[in-house]
């Protein structure tokens, strides 16, 4: 089994052996890396190239690229988040403070909202049908992951809230934040919005 690490700043994807912990390939991307996730359904690893505006598609068989897709509204494309049942895809764009939906099945954008500045984890609660994405700006959006993607809540939580995760199990949604008044904080929030 291999694990693929993007190199931000060295503009390549690193292919590690889990069960020797060893580099078995660097892939050049051909400018900075953001994010990178595996897709189940294709069974191909999906990076973003932030400067080039690109989602680059690599085949974890040949470690080869095999497709690039611009990403037309969305500039500094960083955050990745595959939703793999649905067949698409959610795009954090931190240069221009935008959110896009990706079509995996027709590798083409489908719609874009506004939402704060510096945009870059993203986190999916499956159960509830619920996206969030944290930006570094401190704002957090939420949106509802159903047949239509609709902007729920939006505001400002902490300064550089900009990680996110969710429990599916308890649907709570954590937030850990680097300096608050001088220490580290974790913050859980429960959602009391209920998707449709």
């Amino acid at each position: 089994m291999h694990a693929c690490v993007s190199d931000e700043s060295g503009g390549s994807e690193t292919v590690i052996d889990t069960k020797t912990d060893r580099r078995v390939a660097t892939i050049p991307l051909g400018g900075e890396v953001g994010n990178t996730q595996y897709d189940p359904a294709s069974g191909h690893i999906f990076v973003n190239v932030q400067t080039r505006g690109e989602l680059v598609e690599i085949d974890p068989r040949t470690e080869r690229i095999i497709n690039r897709v611009a990403l037309p509204g969305c500039a500094g494309n960083h955050g990745l988040l595959i939703d793999a049942p649905n067949r698409r895809a959610f795009i954090a764009c931190e240069d221009n403070a935008t959110l896009v939906w990706f079509d995996m099945s027709t590798r083409r954008v489908v719609k874009e909202w506004s939402i704060g500045s510096e945009p870059d984890v993203l986190a999916i609660d499956p159960e509830k049908h619920l996206l969030y994405v944290a930006a570094e700006s401190g704002i957090v959006s939420m949106l509802s992951d159903g047949p239509t993607v609709v902007r729920i809540a939006q505001g400002y939580l902490a300064p550089a809230a900009h990680t996110v995760t969710v429990d599916p199990a308890t649907h709570l949604v954590y937030f850990p934040l680097e300096n608050i008044d001088g220490a580290p904080v974790l913050r859980i929030l429960r959602p009391v919005h209920q998707a449709r």
